[in-house]
């Protein structure tokens, strides 16, 4: 935890809990390190789903080369927070609407999913003089293992994202062969898996580009997508970009003219975030001891969406303001669950906290990435958690 977090999480008005606070500056000194490690011609695009808060956004500003948006509403909220920024297109299941809102707001590349969606893009852009840059997504199923540590597949393996290689060279083919002039075959896209190691990524990047380069039509870059390991278990250990940087720098030596894109998003924004709360009650069952805190999984929903435990910190609190007694831990650990109605509302078992107090407070670390963005809200109508964003900078004006 960085002393500001650290400051502010004791600080915080206990009605003003939970909260989230985000560290801008370790933010940005951490897309800087990630910028640094890669080579000049990989291109870094931020997915925005991973955390589409405005502030994040313009933190990362200076460190990436576009954003990706897979929504009419990510698009809309991405061109307003970051205007003039290029943007690709993704996911799966585009309605026609958002097709035309991407084409009026000049989305530079769209990530096509089917043969379908092609049709649809290609009847949609019909324009005189407009040229739009396709990369089709390939869902490239993979035989050596790549995938075989990761948390999340979306590809090598029956799934709605993308296309088998038999229908993406369909598209390829129809880009390419004058069936569609106002479409350009830009390149392709991939992104099969989240919670790679290095290793892992880089072949599943060679995979990728050398089915790319197999085609034998002209590729402008290839897209290996995003999904690096970040360690719930263990937050200290991130995922080692100068290994990455330099096997990608390799594999586009191979192929000069090419130009490689990643799309990372949890492994940028997970280590600036924090969700901190307080201790509202401490509770013995069954042998057990259970520290019920403000908020929950319906604010921070990515413990239970993943069935980990969620790092955190407990900070002492002396003071208690109130006339009544103040229960307190008697054992070394003390499950950490929230307010709602259901037992799923765990956010870190058996945490190491003895004497845990209510009216302490609990930071979770690694919040900043698919947590209030991915949470059910409204279930149990809690209030909302405030945002706090730390060192913001002149870039994201506050």
């Amino acid at each position: 935890m960085t002393p500001a977090v650290h400051d502010r999480a004791l600080t915080l008005p206990a009605p003003e809990l939970p909260a989230y606070v985000y560290d801008l500056a370790a933010l940005r000194a951490h897309a800087a390190a990630v910028r640094a490690a890669l080579p000049e011609r990989v291109e870094l695009y931020y997915a925005a789903k991973a955390n589409p808060e405005p502030e994040i956004l313009a933190a990362l500003g200076p460190y990436v080369d576009g954003y990706e948006v897979s929504s009419g509403g990510e698009l809309a909220h991405v061109a307003r927070a970051v205007p003039g920024r290029p943007l690709a297109f993704g996911g799966p299941g585009k309605t026609p609407d958002e097709v035309r809102a991407a084409l009026e707001h000049g989305v530079e590349r769209f990530h096509v999913e089917s043969e379908h969606e092609l049709r649809v893009l290609a009847e949609l852009s019909r324009q005189p003089g407009r040229r739009v840059a396709v990369l089709p997504r390939v869902n490239l199923p993979l035989s050596d293992g790549s995938l075989a540590g990761s948390s999340l597949a979306m590809g090598g393996r029956p799934t709605p994202f993308g296309m088998d290689p038999a229908e993406a060279s369909r598209v390829v083919r129809a880009l390419t062969d004058g069936t569609y002039p106002h479409l350009e075959l830009r390149g392709i896209h991939a992104h099969l898996a989240s919670g790679l190691e290095a290793l892992e990524q880089l072949a599943v990047a060679e995979a990728v580009v050398a089915w790319a380069v197999g085609l034998g039509v002209p590729l402008a870059e290839v897209n290996v997508g995003g999904g690096m390991q970040v360690d719930y278990g263990d937050p200290d250990r991130r995922f080692d970009w100068g290994t990455y940087g330099k096997g990608l720098a390799r594999l586009a030596e191979r192929h000069p003219g090419l130009t490689l894109r990643i799309e990372p998003g949890r492994a940028l924004t997970a280590y600036c975030g924090w969700y901190v709360t307080e201790v509202l009650d401490v509770k013995h069952s069954h042998g057990e001891e259970f520290g019920v805190v403000r908020g929950g999984t319906h604010h921070l929903r990515t413990p239970a969406t993943k069935g980990h435990d969620q790092p955190c910190a407990v900070l002492k609190v002396d003071d208690w303001p109130h006339p009544w007694p103040r229960p307190a831990a008697e054992g070394e650990h003390v499950t950490l669950a929230g307010q709602l109605c259901t037992p799923k509302d765990v956010l870190a078992r058996r945490v190491p906290a003895p004497g845990l107090r209510a009216g302490d407070r609990v930071a979770f670390s690694l919040a900043g990435a698919y947590a209030w963005n991915i949470s059910h809200h409204e279930f149990l109508m809690h209030p909302r958690p405030g945002f706090h964003f730390l060192d913001a900078g002149p870039e994201s004006g506050v």
